[in-house]
């Protein structure tokens, strides 16, 4: 595995992007995340077009001209040390193949986000840098928990993460070290067959999604399997399933997992032998905490599910 560039450690008075490479957000949404920043010791700094908006089929954050200066100012500056998205939703492939890297390879820093921001996190991954796969601004106002966002900001400050969790019913037992990657599961899909796609040989998978009815899961897994993904990877940790099945069901932001969701994927990939994580707590979900994506990651299933960073 060919050694990942991680940023340095943020110190206090550090500045902070926040940027919408995606969806659009009003102020009220950002103001306890950003309030939450400030009160880590760090100052954040609001991108041109933080709170702008455009329709076009979609409520994006601003024109893509408007976001694409925005993600490359964010990336680029020399005075930020991190960048984090306002929220996901959808717009990040219309980014990424304009993206400028030069200062940004020079002084590296941390890019936080989920969901759609996964496409952003693989443009970074085959550039050889880390991100963290987490807690966006907008969550903060959903009443999320304080953990997810406070192991956000021991990574930021140099602290790697360490899990201890409970077993699933549907985990397969093993020993797995290697290199982290995945996200979105919608877009780990949507990438597949493009040049911005994971290069899954030997890592360790993460997917998490939400809203996705149970066909349209199935027929994702089944790309993936098409594809040959599941010949190559190490072992599969699968996040928050959340609000899955059929369109027309009530759709409530507390239900986290979908055990039926974890039973079609388990069934998918029954014939596989390598190690699996059903129900990881990072997703759609309200207890969301980080991964890096792009780090070396050991992973032990038996009675308890460790994680280690």
């Amino acid at each position: 595995m060919k050694k990942m560039i991680f940023p340095k450690s943020l110190k206090k008075g550090d500045k902070i992007a926040v940027i919408s490479p995606a969806g659009a957000v009003d102020t009220s949404q950002l103001e306890k995340g950003i309030e939450m920043i400030k009160s880590r010791g760090f100052e954040p700094v609001p991108g041109e077009h933080l709170y702008t908006k455009f329709s076009n089929g979609y409520n994006y954050a601003g024109t893509e001209k408007e976001r694409i200066k925005d993600i490359n100012w964010a990336l680029n500056d020399k005075e930020i040390k991190a960048v984090w998205a306002s929220r996901g939703g959808y717009g990040c492939q219309h980014l990424i193949q304009h993206l400028k890297m030069k200062d940004f390879t020079e002084n590296p820093k941390w890019y936080i986000g989920y969901s759609d921001n996964t496409v952003i996190q693989s443009y970074l991954l085959k550039k050889g840098f880390v991100s963290i796969h987490g807690q966006t601004i907008k969550t903060s106002s959903f009443g999320v928990t304080g953990e997810s966002y406070d192991l956000i900001f021991d990574i930021l400050k140099g602290k790697m993460p360490k899990y201890s969790l409970k077993s699933h019913p549907l985990n397969k037992e093993g020993y797995i070290k290697g290199e982290l990657i995945g996200g979105n599961l919608a877009l780990i899909y949507a990438l597949l067959g493009t040049q911005y796609s994971f290069d899954f040989k030997d890592k360790i998978l993460f997917i998490e999604d939400i809203g996705e009815n149970f066909y349209a899961l199935d027929r994702m897994i089944m790309s993936l399997e098409l594809a040959g993904v599941f010949k190559k990877i190490k072992g599969l940790i699968v996040g928050g399933m959340t609000n899955m099945g059929d369109e027309k069901e009530n759709k409530n932001y507390e239900e986290s997992f979908d055990e039926f969701a974890y039973k079609l994927i388990s069934d998918r990939i029954s014939r596989y032998k390598f190690p699996v994580v059903f129900a990881f707590p990072n997703g759609h979900i309200k207890d969301n905490r980080p991964l890096i994506i792009g780090s070396e990651v050991k992973v032990k299933i038996d009675t308890k599910v460790k994680v280690e960073f």
